[in-house]
């Protein structure tokens, strides 16, 4: 089983929680989605998971005060790190990992588009084509302690991560931005008018929860 926290404090914007859950099934996954920015704590249910995937999130990682629930989560993923519990994490969750960790996250304004990218050698990318959907405005500046960058654009260096001895991995970009949310997402947040940015052939970003069932079945 597969367990999604759902991290979105705006409610109007959990439309991304359903795609993860939709695509994760379609891999062959039985996925288990808990309100993390409602509840907070150690999921009853985590302790049934096979592997994680930390949802984005519309809040910030230095926002802590105004959402205490990310103490918790901080502290839930140096469980899943001292336990070599599959987890994967998502915009707000590379984010949320790589501070946990003890690395940096900064705001820098917002950024959207189709943007190149340029993948290291790793199974979670395969069959992932290098041209990613992007909407975010913070950025991780400083990885965490054994995180690696296995991603990069040209805008921003630490585009996705790695643990050295952990089966974690984290992305900037959403897995489940396939073309079908993007009328949702430019209605909530905007989007580039250039049609090199709503030309969606060839982006297979869903295939990265493909892989992570596959590296996380094999860790069972």
């Amino acid at each position: 089983m597969i367990l999604v926290l759902e991290n979105e404090v705006d409610p109007p914007t959990r439309y991304f929680v359903p795609e993860i859950r939709r695509l994760l099934e379609a891999a062959g996954a039985r996925v288990r989605v808990y309100p993390y920015a409602d509840r907070g704590g150690r999921p009853d249910l985590l302790d049934e998971a096979d592997a994680v995937v930390l949802s984005g999130s519309t809040a910030g990682v230095y926002e802590t005060e105004t959402y205490p629930w990310m103490d918790d989560l901080r502290d839930l993923v140096c469980e899943l790190v001292a336990e070599q519990r599959p987890t994967l994490g998502v915009c707000f969750g590379h984010q949320l990992v790589n501070d946990a960790l003890g690395g940096d996250v900064e705001h820098r304004g917002l950024h959207t588009g189709l943007d190149p990218v340029r993948f290291a050698d790793d199974p979670l990318f395969d069959g992932v084509g290098t041209r990613v959907p992007l909407v975010h405005g913070d950025y991780v500046t400083e990885l965490g302690e054994g995180m690696e960058a296995v991603a990069s654009a040209d805008y921003y260096s630490n585009l996705a991560s790695r643990h050295r001895d952990a089966p974690l991995w984290t992305v900037q970009y959403h897995p489940e931005f396939t073309e079908r949310l993007l009328p949702r997402i430019e209605a909530d947040l905007g989007w580039p008018e250039d049609p090199a940015h709503r030309d969606f052939g060839g982006v297979t970003v869903d295939r990265t929860f493909a892989n992570f069932v596959r590296l996380a079945d094999a860790e069972r």
